[in-house]
């Protein structure tokens, strides 16, 4: 019975209906979930300046620093931008599904960050600066935040669709994998949901 209803939540999933669990809190709610609110604190607190708590999370993620879908979280020590990732991902009968979200600030400033590239030519690797987030597809506005889409990113970001969008001098985004069992029509779906229910957490200390 068990193993059935695994099929069926998969089955929803893929087909893009609906497929989420239930939100954490109420439709169109902008408040950073109880159980996952002291983590995102501190992150702000850390980082000096407003964060954005995600209030919703595409199924079977949750927000919660920390919690079972922890994939790192990390603050630059000299510019305080920071990254929260969050990772689902299941292996059973030989299929590969995941669901990975990552949620990026970097406080004072909002051009496109710099990454590090390296190919090898002429049997030397060659290393050149190149954008972290690249390939503009759209402007999408969603509530008060009015992101660019990037489909061609670096690092941890790859394969992701990434939404940037400026905030009183701080560029925020937010991304996640195009990879079963998510199309990407599905990653924009739910792009847009946690985009409506980001939260912003400021710090108090």
């Amino acid at each position: 019975m068990k193993r059935l209803l695994v099929i069926v939540a998969l089955t929803a999933l893929a087909a893009g209906c609906g497929g989420n669990a239930p939100s954490p809190t109420a439709a169109g709610s902008t408040t950073c979930p109880k159980g996952w609110a002291a983590g995102w604190q501190r992150l702000a607190n850390d980082v000096g300046a407003p964060v954005y708590c995600p209030g919703w999370m595409p199924y079977p993620l949750d927000g919660r620093i920390g919690g079972n879908y922890k994939n790192g979280r990390w603050v630059d020590e000299k510019d305080k931008s920071y990254l929260v990732s969050f990772l689902w991902v299941d292996s059973d009968g030989g299929v590969s599904r995941e669901v990975h979200v990552n949620l990026r600030g970097y406080p004072g400033r909002t051009d496109v960050p710099i990454c590090q590239s390296q190919a090898s030519a002429g049997g030397a690797t060659v290393r050149k600066e190149i954008p972290c987030f690249a390939d503009e597809r759209e402007k999408r506005t969603i509530g008060d935040i009015e992101a660019t889409v990037y489909t061609v990113n670096q690092g941890i970001d790859a394969w992701h669709v990434l939404y940037a969008w400026p905030k009183d001098g701080t560029l925020y985004t937010i991304s996640e994998h195009v990879v079963a069992p998510y199309t990407y029509r599905n990653v924009v779906r739910n792009l847009d949901r946690m985009a409506r229910r980001l939260a912003v957490v400021e710090p108090t200390a």
